[in-house]
């Protein structure tokens, strides 16, 4: 299992608690000893399976727009973009403390513009969290192979219990469909901004997988 290189020291710190408290105690504290070095390796545990990385299938068709994360889609829909005033698609999906919890670029293209904003701590499943809580916003000018007719955006929203969001990108840099681009830890939401001329192939309720084909771009 590959695991993600920001999960390290979450894993590190458990596990080396888990094997000092095995070494240390006399018979007389041994019973509480051996209960805390269990919480201990279950911690370490848990920080192995939220920090895996799966390996992914990459489609090598540049029109297929794939899922940026690894969650439950919560909600499609139509609006209109504040920041460029266009109608688009908005896709939001959940992430659980359960899910992988990397972000991956959906289209082949160039980072245009990174924007972090400051905000609260909503439960990421509150309809304001996606406008209120913190968050990365990534903006992709995707490459005129994808057919596309405006940037793709991707954005990461800290949660209830996620609070530090973690970007792998900057400015300027090339991307490739399904290559990591940030990391939020631990429960969060990933939305993604598309234009209209795209054709679903996921619906809401509907679990997905980083690098699985969410929609495709009209001919």
């Amino acid at each position: 299992m590959r695991l993600c290189p920001e999960g390290r020291p979450f894993i590190a710190a458990p596990f080396v608690a888990a094997v000092l408290l095995c070494m240390g105690g006399d018979a007389l504290h041994s019973a509480t000893l051996a209960f805390l070095s269990g919480l201990a390796f279950l911690a370490t545990a848990f920080c192995v399976w939220f920090f895996r990385d799966p390996r992914r299938v990459i489609p090598d068709d540049a029109r297929m727009i794939l899922s940026p994360a690894y969650g439950k889609v919560m909600e499609i829909s139509e609006a209109v973009d504040p920041a460029t005033h266009e109608t688009t698609w908005v896709i939001h999906i959940f992430l659980s403390v359960f899910n992988p919890h990397m972000q991956l670029a959906p289209v082949a293209g160039r980072v245009a513009k990174v924007a972090y904003t400051k905000g609260k701590f909503l439960d990421a499943r509150d309809p304001k969290a996606a406008f209120e809580n913190e968050q990365n916003r990534i903006e992709i000018e995707p490459a005129a192979t994808t057919g596309l007719k405006s940037r793709v955006i991707v954005t990461q929203v800290a949660g209830l219990i996620a609070r530090r969001i973690l970007c792998d990108v900057a400015e300027g840099q090339d991307v490739r469909p399904g290559q990591k681009i940030g990391l939020i830890r631990f429960g969060s939401q990933v939305d993604m901004i598309l234009p209209p001329n795209i054709a679903w192939r996921v619906k809401a309720g509907q679990m997905v997988e980083g690098g699985m084909v969410l929609a495709e771009v009209k001919a």
